[in-house]
């Protein structure tokens, strides 16, 4: 099939290009931001063989993304116990977790860079039967290829950034080729659906991955140790935090627990767990006694920064309430709200959340969540959650109730999915 000028010009300057990744990826790697053990799967070299039989990729870029196909994972895996079921995403994080969080015999590699001789590579070994996107990965260079190849295609949770529908409205021509080249689009919300339909694509309805998942999980062992430590005191949790916002959650707990019998306990999990030291070394000069995990502290100050990755299912279990890091600050657009409502720990939030804007619009109709609008409102909240816990206790109710509705929808998803492979 012909391809628009666009994505022609696309194809042509990435091939110009392509002899450079090596040496970017090197200075990503030098930062951190690569595995140097596994550099050459984002070249398209395969970093694991190709099971035989029928194989199903599925991608989500970032940890979100790839942990909302966890579910459906599971779901194809124990439905269809004959195929392959590999799993792709872009960053060291997710790649953790995936590892953590993938049923057995899953694969994981990182995807490759969108240049046509990776992308050659990378299909040539896999050769997949079923292409699974999630939110909006649209690399052109890869879906073109996979589509060339009659590689199935499906988009679920399909999104548009405001940025984003803008680019691809000036050029609609690409938009429609590569939308057009999807089998089955199921978009997050309404809002997405309008925007994918505008640029040519065909939306067979609404479903959002972020919901279906299963509760995050913690090992009963540690859970217990845990609540052992904690004994009778109340513990506020402030979950995936961005640089700039535990200033902010630390000054208002230092106004809000100084003194108190109890001895409330604030737990920072931040998103990024290298950044535990230096928050707890804040904490510390606003005079908290503060322990970090990664040095071997318990919980007995009056701080604790949590610098592990995968254990929010663990806090959220113990938290009398949950403060979502990435929503008091520009740039991040909130974390995810339905992870502590499905564990009944009750939520308090910022009001930047852009990428979750009808997931927290809906817990608020709902009567269940706390949105802050300042450093006031943070306390008040905080101040509650010690000293009216029962208070809360409805709000996470209405929170679970609602995400369990939406969890049974978004588990259909997975017989749609099902249908279009081989």
């Amino acid at each position: 099939m012909s391809r628009p000028a666009s994505l022609a010009l696309y194809g042509l300057a990435t091939r110009l290009v392509e002899p450079f990744a090596p040496a970017l990826l090197r200075r990503r790697m030098a930062r951190g931001k690569e595995d140097p053990a596994r550099i050459g799967e984002r070249l398209g070299r395969a970093g694991l063989p190709r099971p035989d039989g029928v194989l199903v990729w599925m991608h989500g870029a970032s940890v979100g993304e790839a942990l909302s196909l966890v579910a459906l994972v599971e779901a194809l895996a124990a439905a269809r116990p004959d195929i392959a079921i590999l799993v792709t995403s872009g960053t060291r994080t997710s790649a953790a977790l995936m590892a953590d969080r993938l049923p057995a015999g899953v694969l994981h590699q990182y995807l490759p860079v969108d240049g046509p001789s990776a992308v050659t590579r990378f299909l040539d070994h896999w050769r997949p039967s079923l292409g699974v996107f999630v939110e909006s990965e649209l690399w052109p260079n890869l879906l073109l290829a996979a589509q060339d190849r009659g590689v199935r295609l499906a988009l679920l949770s399909a999104k548009l950034s405001d940025g984003s529908f803008k680019n691809w409205r000036r050029a609609p021509a690409a938009a429609r080729r590569l939308l057009g080249g999807f089998s089955l689009i199921l978009a997050q919300d309404t809002r997405a659906a309008e925007r994918i339909a505008a640029l040519g694509g065909r939306v067979a309805g609404i479903a959002d991955l972020k919901f279906g998942a299963p509760p995050l999980p913690a090992a009963a062992v540690a859970l217990a140790a845990r609540k052992s430590d904690l004994g009778d005191r109340p513990m506020i949790l402030a979950a995936s935090t961005h640089p700039g916002e535990e200033t902010l959650i630390l000054a208002c707990w230092r106004s809000v627990a100084a003194q108190r019998a109890d001895r409330p306990l604030l737990v920072i999990v931040p998103r990024h767990p290298e950044r535990g030291p230096a928050i707890a070394d804040a904490a510390r000069l606003e005079g908290l006694a503060t322990g970090l995990q990664s040095t071997g502290s318990v919980l007995e100050g009056e701080v604790f920064v949590a610098d592990a990755l995968g254990q929010l299912g663990l806090w959220f279990r113990l938290s009398r309430l949950a403060v979502m890091g990435g929503s008091f600050v520009d740039g991040v657009g909130g974390h995810n709200p339905l992870e502590p409502a499905r564990l009944g720990a009750p939520v308090a939030s910022g009001r930047k959340v852009a990428n979750w804007a009808t997931a927290y619009g809906e817990l608020d109709a709902a009567g269940g969540v706390v949105l802050v609008d300042d450093d006031a409102d943070l306390e008040r909240a905080l101040r509650q959650a010690l000293d009216e816990p029962g208070s809360l206790i409805g709000m996470a109710d209405h929170a679970r109730a609602y995400v369990a509705g939406r969890d049974e929808a978004a588990r259909a998803v997975a017989g749609q999915v099902i249908r279009l492979i081989p």
